[in-house]
């Protein structure tokens, strides 16, 4: 697919974003050079290949799952206006 100077201003005016007739002879350059790499790319036989979530073959390492502050929902209500069962009561907004 060769692309021409309006396809370039086309897709600058979707993505909205303001471009200069000189700006956009650099960009159908750049845009060429990538839409012939994606044209190589989907052109390579991957009948067999599994999808890969990841390429390399890792586990992360995680930490270990451990309770390291205290429970202090008491100290933080203590200034609330209105608590019930440890839940903050605020008046109602919406009717």
């Amino acid at each position: 697919m060769a692309l021409e100077h309006a396809d370039v201003l086309r897709a600058a005016h979707l993505a909205r974003l303001g471009l200069s007739d000189e700006d956009a002879v650099h960009y159908l350059d750049d845009l060429g050079r990538i839409l012939e790499m994606v044209d190589r790319l989907q052109a390579l036989d991957t009948e067999g290949v599994a999808p890969l979530a990841h390429p390399l073959d890792a586990t992360q390492r995680l930490r270990a799952d451990e309770v390291t502050e205290s429970d202090r929902r008491d100290h933080f209500q203590r200034c609330a206006p209105a608590v019930e069962k440890g839940l903050y009561l605020v008046p109602r907004v919406v009717e």
